[in-house]
């Protein structure tokens, strides 16, 4: 049975005293099915959105298991952003107020030297961007030879900015019997790949915020012939009241594809993937929520964290090999209490990882069934 309270978890007097401080006492639910295995020595993959208290859910453990009589980096914790390495900062030395541990935190924009002097007078926890991580490394002022616990935090955006040889090169400098964690919005392959390289018979715990927001959508599917599904997603668009949607497609050149495709027919579409540049995307985008456009193709990379009001309709083009990038898609609609709906065009080879979805999920997904046996859909009921 999980722990409901954070009174009720096994932690010492001095870290209870910080959490009561700090006035927590209800368990997130990402805190309530990780803080246990980690606190267990277990290696952990966590999948919540930023705001569902990740931090105090890899950072409680951390901070109960170091030992502040060792003056040597025992903890390392690497984020994406700056602006992360300083928030994730400020909570570890909340949670280690009463422990002793030194936090320090290491990241570019700011200065070397304060850094490089946290480090020798005794930091045992730290919070860390890659490429500055990596610069401690090379100048001899950071040794990961003593670290117990490496957290890997927001992994998806680390690894969309490029991160994977840093972190590949960070990992091999601590001992490889540490224990890892490993926290994410999404987990798709990309992620896993690294969780399955680094991550020794991990705890997975799928935490979505989006999945609450399914319940006040309606969710449909429809299985095709594999050639039949563009002609059905044009189909489900002009038969379905889609006034503003999101199509998602797997790879990059299936989604300039279809975007083409669809422009052809006159629809007012933008691909929107990772070979855009930041400024591309950001002009698709502001497009799109000024409604110049109605139509976005996106790869689930591009449309990560998009949070735009109006979205009637996510289509997925192609399922998710990941059952929770599902729940990530389909809560880009029905936000802030209005209506969305869902369509996903199945093709026959597609049908274990859509299965795996419906699964997992407390809603219906409702099948569409071919009209006249055919491989062309009946929407009209949208």
């Amino acid at each position: 049975m999980l722990v409901q309270s954070f009174k009720d978890l096994p932690l010492s007097a001095p870290v209870q005293r910080s959490i009561k401080e700090l006035g927590f006492e209800t368990l997130f639910p990402i805190q309530a099915q990780t803080i246990t295995p980690l606190l267990e020595g277990k290696d952990v993959i966590g999948q919540a959105q930023t705001g569902t208290g990740k931090t105090a859910a890899f950072g409680l453990p951390m901070v109960e298991r170091l030992d502040p009589q060792v003056r040597k980096v025992q903890g390392l914790i690497l984020v994406p952003t700056r602006e992360l390495a300083m928030q994730v900062t400020q909570n570890m030395m909340q949670f280690s107020k009463y422990t002793h541990l030194r936090v320090a935190a290491v990241y570019g924009g700011a200065s070397m030297e304060r850094q490089m002097r946290e480090l020798q007078n005794g930091a045992q926890i730290v919070v860390g961007t890659p490429g500055r991580v990596i610069d401690l490394i090379e100048r001899r002022m950071l040794n990961l030879a003593a670290v117990k616990i490496v957290v890997l935090d927001e992994a998806d955006r680390m690894l969309d900015m490029g991160f994977i040889e840093d972190i590949t090169f960070i990992l091999s400098k601590a001992p490889t019997d540490r224990q890892t964690s490993l926290f994410s919005a999404t987990i798709d392959r990309t992620v896993m790949n690294v969780c399955n390289r680094y991550m020794k018979n991990p705890v997975k715990v799928f935490v979505s915020r989006d999945e609450i927001g399914v319940t006040q959508m309606k969710q449909y599917y429809i299985v095709v012939n594999p050639h039949a599904k563009f002609e059905t997603l044009c189909t489900i668009l002009h038969e379905g009241s889609v006034e503003r949607a999101i199509v998602f497609c797997r790879t990059r050149h299936e989604t300039t594809k279809i975007a083409e495709k669809l422009a052809q027919k006159g629809y007012r579409t933008q691909a929107l993937h990772a070979g855009y540049t930041q400024p591309q995307r950001e002009r698709a985008i502001g497009a799109f929520r000024a409604g110049k456009l109605n139509l976005l193709v996106a790869t689930d990379v591009a449309a990560r964290g998009l949070d735009i009001e109006g979205i009637t309709h996510i289509i997925n083009y192609d399922i998710p090999n990941e059952a929770p990038v599902y729940f990530h898609r389909v809560g880009r609609t029905a936000r802030k209490g209005c209506d969305g709906t869902a369509v996903s065009i199945v093709s026959y080879g597609e049908m274990s990882d859509f299965n795996n979805i419906k699964a997992i999920t407390k809603t219906v997904i409702e099948e569409i069934k071919p009209r006249n046996n055919s491989d062309s859909p009946v929407v009209s009921f949208f």
